[in-house]
């Protein structure tokens, strides 16, 4: 009766049959629903509307937090912005690749259309000959490998995949299933696939970076993935009025990081960015719910203090189709806003510091920039008399990329764009064809050769090498023919080429062969092919030849400082632009004019030198009150989705503004140790107040190249105070002598170990403290008579010399350095109050604090320029060979008030000749930071600097 009564019931309705599953995932229930109508109709049963639904858990962003400087001025935050976005919402099957790259393809070009881009965080990037290069190395490299080829760790991938090329490895996802990025020279011949045709190599790392970035979220498909952030109204409308063609694309309201005055704090706040698989591993241990489109800190404070940064997500429960399109959504949970931090970095003290260091290292490059073609060192100069000819100045515009030799055979290139270009052309024909003349049989000796040729010829071999055509780990070292070659001795390149091949040194395989077992004059051929083929629009091959064409005057000074004003790089004004077209300014003077007035700058020239690094310290509390860089970036284009085409010029930049010198660059201290050395001598007891040292020029106490004092005639008797006070080496070699003495016996390392005692009381066997990424520091483990004056194998960073002089000035309070203030909330709410830790403290009596003291006071009394100086300042310089053929680079530590300290200061200019000019550099910020000057005063300008001695060093 009941099956009768079913029957006739479905012949008279419709009915909605519903079953439910319930699936038990790792992370969670997930509801799925499989939902169809059946409907009879005469009798006759249809089904329709199959679809699958699937209830899942949505993480919701939480707004980042602020940071702030010590006086609330903002530095960093987050600006409500507009985003394009696309999900994958393609069916599966054949033509999903092609279907899913042309809309991301034509999506991209509507966003750069209105002068937008799209995000490009793929660590793949085009360098400046348009070859595919990394954007990362070693452990990076490595970790982005391992998730292309799909090992789980760097220690599981083979070494065929860990030793691809970029270009390999973007072959290999375009010809991949995953991506398919190319297309069929048949369309019919599944087989006739091309990877990459019919898209330029710029428009493939595009597509890749999304694609990449999709998949990812392979997974969880109702997860968007960005493709631009913050675009413009006019992007939002078209994309918004083309979206019937755009499956899966949408528009939507977000959040972008912001930082204020950027190129001055880049180094200190770092930027934001996509968050890495091994960054991921890591964060997920501390909070699980870090996932995979996650924004974190990549560098700086912004990596530091991530945690504290990032908030607590929301969530939401989403129902998706079976494409992983959303329905529906429901259960929301509100996120909650990061906390924001406060430094102890004061804002406008930073930036004037920033400019004083740039308008300073310019005043070095003025006072030693000379009119002349080439520097010929004297046999007694020394480092601090290397000169730089002018004719540097002009090859460096090219050298770092500030002119663009690419714009020369634009049609719209300037009139002495298209002159240089024109002899260029000519020029660059030439040397080719006398290039291929020495390597077809010439065999003229690489000594014999004339400099420039040399420098073409080790250009080749060069390249031979990074581009592992010749594989480093085959070539023995210590074979005859290769040494010569090494030693630029009587040996052609033609020679040593065909060495190679005799020895299998080459990797056939880079090379067009027919067969990998080819006789050697094939081979040889073909690696002539390579060559010229791989040398023909090489920019750096190019750049060799611009800078002969500089110094056989086939480019003139006046066409450099013309191109200058045809490609808008400098901007002057009429008159002086008419006076030097006429011919009444020299380019010399030109030159020296737009360095003098900072159109270029310092950084943009990369000569010696070209970066600084300054760190001031509150004495009493180890607060950092700045620490600064010089050059810096713009992390504005580096979060928010790398700017690529910017991050490419960041790592071609030969100024390399992406590392902090003041955290990462180590050097010898120079002569700033003496006070290590000094406090070890008076708590050893082998030096007291009375103790007078007898300086004759000359540390005769070793026997085998016996050190010398920069006094060669001599000090004379000396107790510590005079030691400090006049540098001199020979003092301080005597107590690093007396260090390792047991009676009569010298013992090296029990010097060592005494020396590095007392530079751990100051700190300087560690880290600073400081909140982001710095370089561990070297102590030095040989010769203690030498490392007592700075040398040995001394190195450190400009930030751990700034703990060690708060810890002199203070007399004995080493603090763990602090660039926090405090931390509060969302709604301002205060949760930590920050302070810096002392780390220990130094017990000495008051009396031998004073020696050291005034020992440092009396190093500035002896500067003249610290003459009219109304606070009276306590210091000790610093200058450290590096190589006979570089400048010195030049450090000053010092504080003030002298009577009672309230700030410290630690200054570098690497290769900066001489320990005089970072004294004046802190000579300027004591100005500035006691009001008795304006910025403008000090850091307005570059102009020719006084002083440069070497004495009291």
């Amino acid at each position: 009766m009941f099956k009768q009564f079913k029957e006739n019931f479905l012949n008279m309705v419709n009915i909605r049959l519903i079953v439910l599953a319930v699936i038990a995932f790792a992370l969670g229930a997930v509801m799925i629903y499989r939902v169809f109508d059946l409907q009879i109709v005469n009798g006759e049963k249809y089904l329709n509307d199959f679809q699958l639904k699937t209830t899942k858990v949505r993480s919701l962003a939480s707004t980042r937090g602020n940071i702030y400087d010590r006086n609330g001025n903002i530095l960093a935050y987050n600006e409500l912005a507009y985003n394009v976005t696309i999900e994958d919402v393609y069916e599966s099957g054949r033509n999903k690749n092609a279907n899913l790259n042309d809309t991301i393809y034509r999506l991209i070009q509507m966003i750069e259309k209105n002068g937008d881009s799209s995000v490009n965080d793929f660590n793949v990037v085009l360098d400046s000959d348009g070859n595919y290069t990394f954007a990362v190395e070693d452990r990076q490299l490595n970790r982005f490998l391992a998730d292309v080829y799909g090992f789980a760790s760097i220690d599981d991938m083979d070494y065929k995949y860990a030793t691809k090329t970029a270009e390999e490895v973007v072959n290999d996802l375009c010809a991949s299933d995953r991506f398919g990025i190319g297309n069929y020279t048949d369309p019919e011949d599944r087989k006739s696939f091309v990877p990459g045709m019919g898209y330029t190599k710029e428009e493939i790392l595009k597509i890749l970076a999304i694609r990449y970035a999709m998949n990812a979220n392979s997974f969880q498909k109702y997860i968007a993935t960005t493709v631009a952030y913050n675009i413009s109204e006019e992007t939002v409308a078209v994309v918004m009025e083309n979206s019937d063609n755009l499956d899966g694309v949408s528009v939507a309201e977000d959040t972008v990081r912001r930082y204020v005055d950027s190129v001055y704090f880049s180094q200190i706040i770092g930027y934001t960015g996509k968050i890495s698989q091994e960054e991921l591993t890591v964060l997920k241990e501390q909070n699980p719910k870090y996932d995979l489109n996650d924004t974190v800190g990549k560098s700086g404070i912004e990596y530091s203090m991530e945690s504290e940064l990032q908030g607590t997500k929301g969530s939401e429960d989403v129902v998706v189709d079976n494409v992983g399109k959303v329905i529906e959504t429901s259960n929301r949970v509100e996120p909650v806003a990061g906390n924001h931090i406060y430094l102890t970095i004061d804002k406008d003290l930073q930036k004037t510091v920033y400019n004083i260091l740039e308008a300073k290292v310019a005043s070095i490059l003025l006072t030693k920039i000379r009119n002349i073609k080439e520097y010929t060192p004297a046999e007694s100069s020394g480092s601090s008399d290397i000169l730089i000819p002018i004719d540097d100045v002009y090859f460096a515009l090219f050298d770092n990329n500030v002119i663009d030799t690419s714009h020369f055979s634009e049609r719209t290139a300037g009139e002495n764009e298209k002159e240089i270009y024109e002899s260029f052309l000519i020029r660059k024909a030439d040397v080719l064809a006398n290039l291929r003349e020495e390597l077809l049989g010439k065999k003229t000796p690489y000594n014999e050769l004339p400099v420039d040729y040399q420098v073409y010829e080790s250009y080749i071999s060069s390249m031979l090498y990074s581009n592992a055509v010749i594989m480093e780990e085959e070539v023995d070292t210590s074979d005859a023919t290769y040494i010569a070659w090494t030693n630029d001795e009587v040996i052609s390149l033609y020679e040593y080429l065909n060495y190679v091949i005799s020895k299998n040194w080459i990797d056939v395989t880079k090379l067009d062969l027919n067969s990998q077992y080819s006789d050697s004059e094939e081979i040889y051929s073909q690696l002539l092919e390579y060559i010229f083929e791989n040398i023909d629009n090489n920019t750096g091959f190019n750049k060799k030849i611009y800078k002969y064409m500089i110094k056989n005057n086939e480019i003139s000074g006046r066409q450099v400082c013309s191109v200058l004003l045809e490609q808008d790089i400098i901007t002057i004004e009429e008159e002086e632009e008419s006076r030097f077209t006429s011919g009444l300014i020299s380019p010399y003077e030109f030159m020296r004019d737009r360095i003098r007035n900072l159109d270029i700058t310092p950084a943009q020239l990369a000569l010696d030198p070209h970066s600084a690094s300054l760190v001031l310290t509150d004495v009493n509390t180890g607060e950092v009150l700045a620490l600064v860089s010089y050059p810096g970036y713009d992390n504005n284009r580096m979060a928010n989705g790398v700017d690529a085409e910017y991050f490419s010029s960041l790592l071609n930049d030969l100024s390399t503004p992406m590392i902090n010198y003041a955290t990462y660059q180590r050097t010898a201290p120079g002569s700033t140790f003496k006070m290590v050395s000094a406090t070890a001598g008076l708590l050893e007891g082998v030096i007291d107040p009375s103790t007078l040292i007898t300086c004759t020029g000359t540390f005769d106490k070793i026997e085998q190249q016996p050190p010398h004092c920069w006094n060669r005639s001599g000090h004379g008797s000396l107790n510590v105070t005079g030691g400090i006070q006049h540098s001199c080496n020979n003092f301080f070699y005597e107590v690093g002598y007396r260090l390792g003495t047991v009676g009569e016996r010298y013992n090296t390392d029990l010097g060592l170990q005494k020396l590095e005692k007392y530079a751990d009381m100051y700190g300087l066997t560690e880290t600073s403290g400081v909140e982001i990424e710095e370089s561990a520091p070297q102590i030095s483990d040989i010769d203690p008579v030498r490392s007592a004056i700075g040398q040995g194998t001394n190195n450190f960073t400009t930030v751990g010399l700034a703990r060690y002089i708060t810890t002199v000035a203070n007399s004995g309070t080493c603090y763990n350095l602090t660039l926090l203030d405090k931390l509060t909330d969302h709604n301002d709410k205060l949760i930590s109050d920050y302070k810096a830790e002392v780390r220990n403290t130094i017990d000495m009596d008051s009396n031998f604090w004073d020696l050291i003291h005034t020992g440092m006071r009396r190093v500035v009394e002896g500067k003249g320029y610290f003459s009219d100086l109304s606070i009276h300042v306590a210091g000790k310089t610093g200058t450290a060979q590096e190589s006979r053929s570089r400048p010195n680079h030049a450090l000053f530590v010092c504080y003030a008030p002298y009577e009672n300290p309230e700030i410290a200061m630690a200054v570098r200019v690497a290769n900066g000749y001489t320990s005089d000019y970072a004294a004046q550099i802190a000579k300027d910020v004591v100005e500035y930071y006691y009001g008795l000057a304006d910025e403008e005063e000090i850091a307005g300008t570059a102009k020719e600097l006084t002083g440069g001695s070497l004495n009291a060093d």
